[in-house]
């Protein structure tokens, strides 16, 4: 029992701390934003990637 109560108060004081903390980190916007800009840049990559293969395997001469 003595482990439960433990865990309860461990808990409990976690929980207490976590609601005084007034500054909990950005705002999700900019997170999103750099998301964005991630997620844009790969899709340029693979087009990059992709038209490249392509004239590379255009280049080869067929038999």
């Amino acid at each position: 029992m003595p482990l439960f109560t433990r865990l309860h108060v461990a808990l409990s004081t976690h929980l207490a701390e976590l609601r005084d903390e007034s500054d909990r980190g950005d705002s999700p916007v900019p997170t999103a934003i750099i998301i964005g800009g991630l997620a844009v840049l790969a899709a340029a990559i693979t087009v990059l990637a992709t038209s490249r293969a392509n004239l590379w395997m255009n280049s080869i001469p067929t038999p």
